[in-house]
């Protein structure tokens, strides 16, 4: 695809005789005085090889871009020959230790392939640390840095919070902020990790935390100045790659921009400790629909009437034009008339996705409340507030519009590096600490999170436990009673896990909580007679 876009832009930049194509000019095909006024063909208005080659010869800026297109592409070839030995070697050890053959690999579920591995560690003893692996140790080397992360967005830390006039609270994080984030913290030259698996020993000492986060302030600004010199390439190639990848689609479906999807802060917010991407994956996709069903439930009475009206006015105009092209297609060859059919198809879907179903039942707490059943985890102060403007602008920050998500990432190459040089220095100190108090060392694992522990006594939160089962202070705590859900989500995820003591006194109280409160509830069937609203609320399509 990177060659593909390179390529073909630089075609359509210096190879296409425009004046030709858009028959602003007559051609001479016979060679004669008078200019031939047949039709142009595509030929026609393609130029020759090295008339092609001098104008690219000729323009300094798209030869520089061309130049640092292919020492990415070069970075990009050579990161994939690497990905295709490690997949290799991968590859043999599901074949010959696992015994999983590669036809059969879709037959087996997850949990499958971790017993097997389990299992071959008791042979074998791949990790000559410890004796056995855990369910938690195999999850702790595959999550290492995505539990730092979030945690970091769980504490509030990552990404920064900006309020913003006329927007209000704002919170940006891209797939270009976030790679710069991973750079500086886990993988990059002076970053806080010294390998895959161990922090750097002066980040665990206190003495040292000021000089380190004087020293990751300013490799902060130094990645952030090298992101804006290299801003007009990223900027072009964003631009480019997003024009190619939407534009039929938006032709051919407008309505696509009005869809949603879960954010790259929302999927970070949502995420339990612990937890894979597949499994992140089947639990927000469970919770797409009613989330959809929540944020379509706002409208707006206003924008719905001038929906109504600009609809209508484009839609009358779009059906005139089609009738007139029906009765006779030379309508069709008049200038700009399928530019205008085009458009007015555009401007009619978009509209008639502002104008809510009339069918719609208003009921936005229960609407919510399906939504945190999927998705587990919401402010309390979302609670009883569900029909609030403000409620939903928050939900709106996890939850984005299509479009709002192209639009951040086509902004990503011009905020990034404003982020990283003005905002993100100030950070340093908490990052810092951070590391060093949220850190330990598991034998035969390395260096984790200490929130992916899932210990409750040491991270727990004081709502969600009965009293003297935690410790934890306020700033050890997991925000929203992570720790506790994010344990629940293991355990059932791998029921053959044995839990510490702490944990499992925990969840055998829940349990027996959700026990005697099953056995306490009404039956379904008194609810349900209690008359049609009961009815509505706890049908599954309402």
């Amino acid at each position: 695809q990177f060659l593909f876009v390179v390529t073909f832009s630089t075609f359509l930049l210096c190879c296409v005789e425009y004046d030709v194509l858009f028959a602003n000019r007559p051609l001479n095909h016979t060679g004669g005085t008078a200019p031939d006024r047949s039709k142009v063909t595509l030929p026609d208005a393609i130029l020759p090889a090295p008339q092609c080659a001098q104008r690219i010869r000729a323009s300094g800026w798209i030869i520089f871009l061309l130049v640092m297109a292919a020492v990415f592409w070069l970075y990009r070839l050579v990161k994939v020959l690497c990905s295709l030995l490690s997949y290799w070697e991968i590859r043999t050890f599901y074949i010959k230790a696992l015994n999983i053959p590669s036809e059969g690999l879709c037959n087996y579920s997850w949990q499958e392939v971790q017993a097997r591995l389990i299992s071959l560690q008791r042979q074998q003893q791949m990790c000559v640390h410890k004796r056995e692996l855990t369910e938690l140790d195999i999850y702790h080397r595959i999550l290492r840095f995505k539990n730092y992360t979030v945690a970091m967005v769980n504490k509030s830390l990552l990404p920064i919070h900006f309020h913003l006039p006329l927007l209000g609270p704002v919170v940006f994080l891209t797939q270009g902020l976030k790679y710069n984030l991973e750079l500086l913290l886990f993988w990059g030259p002076g970053s806080l990790f010294q390998n895959k698996w161990s922090l750097r020993p002066q980040c665990k000492r206190a003495g040292a935390r000021r000089e380190l986060a004087q020293r990751l302030a300013r490799t902060m600004v130094l990645v952030g100045l090298a992101n804006l010199l290299l801003c007009p390439c990223v900027l072009v190639w964003q631009l480019l790659y997003a024009f190619f990848s939407y534009a039929e689609v938006i032709k051919r479906e407008p309505g696509s921009l009005g869809a949603r999807r879960w954010s790259l802060y929302g999927r970070h917010y949502l995420r339990h400790f612990n937890e894979l991407n597949h499994e992140l994956q089947a639990r927000l996709s469970r919770g797409y629909k009613p989330a959809t069903k929540y944020m379509n439930s706002f409208t707006s009475p206003l924008l719905t009437v001038l929906a109504k009206n600009v609809g209508f006015f484009a839609g009358s105009i779009l059906a005139v034009l089609i009738v007139l092209t029906v009765y006779d297609e030379d309508v069709l060859t008049v200038q700009h008339i399928l530019t205008a059919i085009t458009l007015l198809g555009l401007v009619v879907t978009v509209a008639r996705s502002f104008i809510p179903d009339e069918h719609t039942v208003w009921c936005p707490e229960q609407l919510l409340q399906r939504v945190l059943a999927h998705v587990h985890y919401m402010p309390d102060h979302w609670q009883g507030n569900a029909s609030r403007s403000e409620t939903r602008s928050e939900m709106a920050q996890l939850f984005q519009y299509k479009a709002v998500f192209i639009l951040e990432e086509l902004l990503s190459p011009i905020l990034t590096p404003l982020i990283l040089i003005f905002a993100l220095p100030s950070r340093a100190l908490d990052i810092v600490d951070f590391f060093r108090n949220f850190t330990v060392e598991v034998v035969g694992v390395g260096d984790i999170c200490s929130f992916a522990q899932l210990d409750i006594r040491n991270h727990g939160n004081p709502q969600w436990l009965s009293a003297g089962q935690t410790e934890a202070s306020v700033y050890q705590q997991a925000e929203n009673g992570k720790t506790e859900l994010s344990l629940m989500h293991f355990a059932i995820t791998n029921p053959r896990w044995q839990p510490p003591p702490q944990s499992e006194l925990f969840l055998s109280q829940l349990k027996e909580k959700v026990q005697q409160d099953a056995a306490t509830a009404p039956p379904v069937q008194r609810i349900l007679a209690e008359g049609p609203l009961g009815a509505s609320l706890l049908s599954e399509d309402s």
